[in-house]
C-alpha cells in the first residue's frame, strides 16, 4: 500500500484531508505544490489531476480528487484505521447522514463564499501584480473555465454586493453552527467526523482572524470552544506544522488560492 498526498499549505482543501490522513495514522509520502509558484497548473500536475486543483490522493496509482470524496475514500478503504475515540464516519446510518448532511452545508453554503474574501483580500494582490501578457497567458493554463474566471475576477475585484452576501452566507453557518453545538459536542452529533474537519478547515480555524468584525468570541462562544477542541487534537496539531512556503503576510488566506 503506497500513498502520496498532494497538496498546498496545511489550511482549507489541504488540510481537510491532510488530518484524516492522520487521525487513521496512515503513512503517506508529502508532496508539496506551490500555488503561489502556478504549480498547480504545470503539466506535470495537470498529467495527475487534469482540473489542475490541490489536493490530490494517490493510492496505488488510483487518483483521487476533491476534498469530501478522499475523506469517503479514506473511510471505505482503510475502515480499520481510526482514532481511538471514534470512527471519522459513523458506522451507524443515522450518524453518517447526519455527517453528510454538515459536509453538504459546509461545501455548498460556506467554502466558496469563505474563499470569495480570501480571493478579494490576498488573490487579487497577487493578480494584480502579474503583468498583463502573462496573465493572459496564465489563465490560459487554468484548465477549469470557473477557475479561470474566479483569477480575472479577482484581478478586477469582486463586487461589493458578492463580497455582503458572501459576508451574509458566513453569518449564517457561524449562527447555524453555534445552535447545533448546544445541541451536541461536535457538528454531527456525540463524536467528532469528517464534518467537524471541513468546517474547521475551511471556516473554523481562523474565522476570528479572517473576520474580526463579526465579534465571534463573544457572539459563537460555543463555536470558539468547539475550535479549540479541534486544534487541541494531537492529529490536528501536527497536519498544522506541515510545510508552509506562504509569505508570512499572506498566510490568513492561502489556502484559498486553489
Amino acid at each position: 500500500m503506497a500513498l502520496k498526498y498532494y497538496h498546498a499549505e496545511p489550511l482549507a482543501n489541504s488540510l481537510k484531508s491532510m488530518v484524516p490522513l492522520k487521525e487513521k495514522g496512515l503513512a503517506y509520502e508529502s508532496i508539496y505544490v506551490d500555488l503561489h509558484k502556478f504549480e498547480q497548473h504545470q503539466p506535470w500536475f495537470t498529467a495527475i489531476n487534469p482540473e489542475g486543483q490541490v489536493p490530490v490522493l494517490d493510492h496505488d496509482g488510483t487518483i483521487i480528487t476533491h476534498t469530501t470524496v478522499i475523506n469517503e475514500y479514506l473511510e471505505d478503504a482503510f475502515p480499520d484505521a481510526q482514532p481511538a475515540d471514534a470512527p471519522l464516519r459513523p458506522r451507524e446510518p443515522v450518524g453518517a447522514a447526519r455527517m453528510r448532511y454538515w459536509n453538504k452545508f459546509i461545501d455548498e453554503h460556506v467554502m466558496n463564499f469563505v474563499s470569495m474574501h480570501g480571493w478579494h483580500r490576498m488573490v487579487g494582490v497577487i493578480a494584480r501584480n502579474i503583468e498583463s501578457g502573462e496573465f493572459e497567458k496564465l489563465l490560459e493554463s487554468i484548465p477549469l473555465p470557473d477557475q479561470r474566471k474566479k483569477w480575472a475576477t479577482a484581478r478586477s475585484g469582486f463586487s461589493e454586493a458578492d463580497l455582503a452576501n458572501a459576508t451574509a452566507k458566513i453569518e449564517y453557518a457561524l449562527s447555524k453552527v453555534e445552535t447545533q453545538l448546544g445541541q451536541t459536542k461536535w457538528l454531527a452529533g456525540a463524536t467528532y467526523t469528517l464534518a467537524d474537519i471541513n468546517f474547521y478547515s475551511h471556516c473554523g480555524m481562523m474565522i476570528e482572524r479572517m473576520f474580526p468584525e463579526m465579534e465571534v468570541a463573544s457572539r459563537f462562544p460555543r463555536l470558539c470552544e468547539w475550535r479549540d477542541r479541534v486544534t487541541a487534537r494531537p492529529a490536528v496539531a501536527e497536519a498544522l506544522k506541515s510545510e508552509d512556503r506562504t509569505a508570512p503576510g499572506l498566510r490568513t488566506w492561502s489556502g484559498h488560492a486553489r
